[in-house]
Order: C-alpha cells, then sequence, then structure tokens
C-alpha cells in the first residue's frame, strides 16, 4: 500500500503562481511512476501531468504545457507540481496518483490521495 498526501492549494490571483506537494509513505513508495490530475464538479478527471520513476521523463497536458512543472524528489518520496500563470480555469480538485504505468489514462494509477483545492479568481 501506497498513501498519498496533497498539500499546498489555496486561492491565488490570476496570473500568481502555487506550488502542489504530494507526501508518499509506505511500500517503496519512489518505484511508481507519478501523475497530477485534477476535476472541477459534473466533470471528468482530467490529466495534467505525469512523471516516471525516476523523474527523467515527464509528460505533460496542452492546457498547462509551458506554465505547469512537474518533478520530484525520491529522498522525500515528495512529487511536485509548480503552477505559474495560472487561469481561472485551472481552477479545480487537484489530485496526485501512483501506478505501475506512466500514462495519462486514470485507469493505470492504483493509489490516490483525498486532493487539495485550488481556485484561481479572475
Amino acid at each position: 500500500q501506497v498513501q498519498l498526501v496533497e498539500s499546498g492549494g489555496g486561492l491565488v490571483q490570476a496570473g500568481g503562481s502555487l506550488r502542489l506537494s504530494c507526501a508518499a509513505s509506505g511500500r517503496t513508495s519512489n518505484i511508481y511512476n507519478m501523475a497530477w490530475f485534477r476535476q472541477t464538479p459534473g466533470k471528468e478527471r482530467e490529466f495534467v501531468a505525469a512523471i516516471n520513476w525516476s523523474g527523467a521523463s515527464t509528460n505533460y497536458a496542452d492546457s498547462v504545457k509551458g506554465r505547469f512543472t512537474i518533478s520530484r524528489d525520491n529522498a522525500k518520496n515528495t512529487m511536485y507540481l509548480r503552477m505559474n500563470s495560472l487561469k481561472p480555469e485551472d481552477t479545480a480538485v487537484y489530485y496526485c496518483a501512483a501506478g505501475s504505468r506512466w500514462s495519462r489514462d486514470t485507469n493505470d494509477y492504483t493509489y490516490w490521495g483525498q486532493g487539495t483545492q485550488v481556485t484561481v479568481s479572475s
């Protein structure tokens, strides 16, 4: 089992920045590929960014490419999402996930955090 806990969400004005963290604990969490997803009410959870187990490879949704940066520190068992130039449409609950496959598909991720709210005001 792997436990994931997100933090760092909050309210920010458009154009501002936030950094989300995802602390992992449990069974060898640093061998898993990890990702960030987000969800707004009434919509499906959507892919934001993914990083492979070593941190050497990353992948981003087109909507956040160039503004968001995913990273991980395996020594600290923590993944991050640096979000710059935030837009009101980035408002969502952000979830971190861990799984054995590196993909954009929610079905490929076994472990999920509880989510952290990000609200961007215009």
